[in-house]
């Protein structure tokens, strides 16, 4: 049973900030992370939320908005990775035996080792049919090939998007590393809590804590 009721330190503050952030840059509620903190620091998860709707939210505000951006950028990129790839259909297989049968060549090369025969109309008819069906093969082969190489710059624009991305994301996790150790720096310089005189809230009809101005 949690039941401790000591003053929050620094450092408990700090592990509630950072958790609250996390689960919103991951998607999660804010529910989740007091109940997280609550665990950790053997307090109730109402005693967290308190304590960061009282004191620590107003101190990460800019850090907030940050981790909120993250989690649309995650959201977008889980979306584009969850779409179906456009199928790409297999290279069709050429025998390379029936291929050298059928080219002009090979063709050419059988009508010579007859000596002293001339080509009859059927022989000619046969070899301007290999001709064409090789031209159909080449014709086939390039298709395939361009497409591949559209498939190949598609990947190099997706790759290249997914990059600026990756970058993006990193910008705002490093400000908001720094915006962290800026409230860490201002929570160590700020006077002893027990001078300040303690702010007054109260609960609204949707049941949220608001500040009462004195």
């Amino acid at each position: 049973m949690k039941v401790r009721q000591d003053a929050w330190s620094h450092e408990d503050d700090l592990l509630l900030a950072e958790t609250v952030l996390r689960h919103i840059r991951e998607g999660s509620t804010q529910l989740n992370a007091f109940d997280e903190v609550g665990d950790a620091l053997n307090r109730t998860s109402a005693a967290c939320g308190f304590r960061w709707n009282a004191v620590v939210r107003d101190k990460y505000d800019e850090a907030i908005k940050l981790a909120k951006k993250h989690r649309k950028q995650r959201k977008r990129q889980q979306a584009h990775d969850s779409k179906p790839q456009m199928y790409q259909p297999p290279l069709s297989k050429v025998e390379p035996t029936s291929f050298m049968e059928d080219s002009p060549v090979f063709v050419s090369t059988q009508a010579t080792t007859k000596p002293n025969q001339e080509l009859t109309l059927d022989e000619v008819i046969s070899f301007l049919k290999s001709m064409q069906g090789t031209g159909s093969k080449a014709s086939l082969l390039e298709q395939e090939n361009n497409e591949l190489k559209q498939k190949l710059a598609d990947l190099k624009d997706s790759y290249s998007h997914l990059k600026q991305q990756y970058q993006g994301i990193e910008e705002d996790y490093q400000s908001i590393i720094q915006i962290m150790d800026r409230a860490r720096r201002m929570t160590i310089l700020e006077e002893d809590p027990d001078s300040r005189q303690a702010a007054a809230f109260r609960m609204d009809k949707n049941g949220n804590l608001e500040k009462v101005a004195k």
